[in-house]
C-alpha cells in the first residue's frame, strides 16, 4: 500500500470512528469521542482490577474501610436513582460498582471504567471524616459515569498506535485491545493510576463529583474546605499523583466555590 492509500484509509478510519463513537457526558452534555467499545473497557477493568487487589494490601481498620464502601455506595445509589428517574439508566449499565480502601501512604484515589474505585489510606488525613471523603468519592465516581477512562484511552490508542490499532480495537481483536488497555493504564507498574487525565477532565469530575455527592447526601460545601487541606499538604514537595494533573489549587477552589450553588440544588439531606 502506498503511503497515500495508507493516509487515506487511516483518515477514513478516523473520520467512521468520529461519527460513530460521538457520546455526550451525562448532566453537563459535552460531547466525547470513545473508540472502544464499553464491552470491552468492562471486562479488562475488571480483571485488571481484580490483579491489582491481589498484589496489594486492603486496609484492616474496619472503621476507615466501612467509612469509604459507605460513602461510595450511598453516591452511588442516589446517582442511580437520579439516573433511573431521568431515563439515563442505560448510562450505567453493566456498572459493577466496587469500593476498597488500600494500605498506602500515597495521598491518592481512582476509579476504572465500570466503577472500580480504590482509595488510599494516605489520603484519609486530609479528607478527615465521611463528608470529607465524600468530595473524593464524588470525584472518583464522576470519571467512572463520564468514561473519562474510555476517552483518556482511546486518545492514547490512535496517538500512540495509529489507525490499524483503532480498527484492531474496534473489531474485538482482544489481545491487542488488552495491550492498548495495559499500556493506558499502567498497571505493570508499582502504582495502578492511570495515565494523567486531562485538565478537562478534572473540572469536569469536580463539577460532576460536587452534583454527585450532593445527592448522596454529602454537603457540597465541604469540598472547599478539603481542597484547602490538600493544598496545604503540597508546602513546596513534589505534587501527589492525585493532584498531578489538576488545575491550580487557587483556580480550583474558585471554580468549586462558583459550582456549589449549582450543587446544592441535588442536596438530599435529613
Amino acid at each position: 500500500m502506498t503511503f497515500q492509500k495508507k493516509y487515506i484509509s487511516y483518515f477514513s478510519i478516523f473520520i467512521s470512528l468520529f461519527f460513530l463513537s460521538c457520546s455526550s457526558v451525562p448532566l453537563t452534555g459535552r460531547k466525547q469521542m470513545s473508540f472502544i467499545p464499553n464491552s470491552t473497557m468492562l471486562t479488562m477493568s475488571i480483571q485488571q482490577y481484580d490483579e491489582f487487589l491481589k498484589s496489594n494490601k486492603l486496609s484492616d481498620n474496619q472503621e476507615q474501610t466501612q467509612m469509604v464502601k459507605r460513602a461510595g455506595k450511598n453516591i452511588q445509589e442516589a446517582v442511580e436513582q437520579y439516573f433511573a428517574q431521568n431515563n439515563m439508566s442505560n448510562e450505567l449499565k453493566n456498572y459493577a460498582w466496587e469500593f476498597n480502601l488500600v494500605e498506602s501512604d500515597d495521598v491518592n484515589a481512582w476509579a476504572m471504567p465500570g466503577g472500580k474505585v480504590v482509595v488510599y489510606t494516605g489520603i484519609l488525613p486530609i479528607a478527615q471524616d465521611e463528608t470529607g471523603l465524600a468530595v473524593v468519592m464524588g470525584h472518583e465516581v464522576a470519571h467512572a459515569i463520564a468514561k473519562h477512562g474510555s476517552e483518556r484511552m482511546s486518545q492514547e490508542v490512535f496517538y500512540q498506535l495509529g489507525g490499524t490499532a483503532l480498527a484492531a480495537l474496534t473489531e474485538g481483536q482482544s489481545e491487542m485491545a488488552k495491550q492498548a488497555f495495559s499500556a493506558a493504564y499502567g498497571y505493570g507498574a508499582q502504582y495502578g493510576v492511570l495515565l494523567p487525565y486531562s485538565r478537562l477532565h478534572e473540572s469536569e469530575a469536580d463539577h460532576l463529583g460536587l452534583i454527585f455527592m450532593a445527592m448522596g447526601g454529602y454537603d457540597p460545601n465541604a469540598a472547599v474546605d478539603f481542597w484547602q487541606r490538600m493544598s496545604e499538604t503540597k508546602g513546596g514537595k513534589t505534587v501527589p499523583e492525585f493532584m498531578s494533573t489538576h488545575p491550580s489549587d487557587e483556580t480550583r477552589i474558585r471554580k468549586i466555590k462558583e459550582m456549589i450553588p449549582e450543587a446544592m440544588q441535588y442536596y438530599q439531606h435529613d
